[in-house]
């Protein structure tokens, strides 16, 4: 059986179902190196959300993992030297793979290892960057950057790219097309699907005591409130509603918080119920109708969430910054202008003016989102090991 190592800076709740996975159809050895050992009890501070929590849902079970220790002064998966592994070569070394899948380079200890066993083993790369917000025109630190890159790349046998936006990405750095193999960004679908109608039962109450009506119409934005994913736009165009059946959920933490509370100024239909955790997410999407992500940049590489929403069977609206865009939305919601406050209020408005919009896109969302699955991307990583 051939042996693969999987570098990853720290368990999260997107890529633990595929390990596990891999682990259980045993066609390939996995073990996954968290080089962000800090991480090991499950705790993680993120400042963004400005507070320290652990996931609810099991994300070491199931497969084989080691936590490497991180040497690293200032700890963390926001900057380069974040993360600094003394043993994780020695560590990979023990295992003796077959091939290397690393997520992401930009920490020190990734690059490091990528360069280590260039043209030793072969090495597949995991990450969702795209060129969505690059501006027109050269300039330097663009030019720099697009020479590091090319450098960077030519250590990369296969990529397993994303979506669209990140292929595109791919090739710029001059990737060749017979190293772009498709791997599209996944959710474990069926943790959001709702077969016997419990989750709807218990969204449905969740409403009422939210004291949402029945008949209402309701638009959700969750995630992290910075000024990166914009709920300061929707705020602003669903202040343009003034259908009484419009109402709007934020969920999530973040420095727009406090200007947002501030904004909404005690509106009756503007409801905040702060950050949940994962095993209320597949209740909170069916609260709503329609999911927006009407993020503005820069770095919105994909937006999972629309992933998790559309397996939930619920509309969405999105934004062109999302690298999701090109691949997930079609007849299901609508794609706006990032920072385009009139075309958000016209897709928010287009559901008032058909009642039965919502529930048809979702329909639609969810044969969309049924080929971005767990197993089909644990079955490209086999195929592309096993070869």
């Amino acid at each position: 059986m051939k042996k693969l190592a999987i570098i990853t800076s720290h368990p999260i709740q997107y890529n633990a179902p595929m390990f596990r996975l891999l682990a259980q159809r045993g066609r390939i050895h996995v073990r996954v190196f968290y080089t962000w050992g800090q991480t090991k009890e499950g705790e993680v501070y993120d400042p963004d959300f400005q507070k320290a929590f652990r996931w609810d849902i099991p994300l070491l079970d199931g497969y084989e993992h080691e936590f490497i220790h991180n040497l690293s002064e200032n700890p963390g998966a926001g900057h380069f030297r974040g993360i600094i592994n003394r043993d994780l070569i020695p560590r990979i070394d023990a295992f003796q793979p077959d091939a290397l899948l690393v997520f992401g380079w930009s920490f020190h200890s990734h690059l490091k290892a990528i360069r280590h066993y260039s043209g030793h083993l072969p090495i597949l790369f995991r990450g969702d960057s795209n060129l969505l917000d690059e501006q027109p025109g050269f300039t330097l630190r663009k030019g720099l950057r697009r020479i590091f890159l090319r450098w960077l790349y030519r250590h990369v046998d296969t990529a397993l790219y994303t979506g669209a936006a990140n292929r595109a990405y791919y090739k710029k750095a001059g990737m060749a097309d017979k190293q772009l193999v498709f791997a599209p960004h996944a959710v474990d679908n069926t943790r959001f699907t709702d077969p016997d109608g419990q989750l709807q039962q218990q969204a449905d109450a969740w409403r009422s005591e939210l004291g949402i009506p029945p008949g209402a119409l309701v638009f959700l934005f969750a995630g992290k409130l910075e000024p990166k994913k914009d709920p300061l736009l929707l705020l602003d165009a669903f202040l343009g509603l003034t259908d009484s059946k419009a109402w709007l959920v934020i969920a999530g933490n973040g420095v727009l918080e406090e200007q947002l509370k501030a904004k909404a100024a005690g509106h009756p239909r503007i409801l905040f119920t702060g950050f949940r955790n994962q095993r209320e997410m597949p209740v909170l999407y069916r609260v709503a109708d329609v999911f927006v992500l009407p993020s503005r940049g820069p770095g919105e590489t994909w937006g999972l969430s629309v992933n998790e929403a559309m397996a939930s069977g619920r509309a969405v609206i999105v934004s062109d910054r999302c690298g999701c865009a090109a691949d997930l939305v079609h007849k299901n919601g609508f794609i706006i202008s990032a920072g385009n406050k009139s075309e958000l209020f016209m897709a928010l408005n287009y559901f008032f003016q058909n009642p039965q919009a919502a529930r048809e896109m979702g329909v639609q969302g969810l044969q969309v989102v049924a080929s971005c699955d767990i197993p089909v991307v644990a079955s490209v990583v086999e195929t592309v090991v096993c070869n």
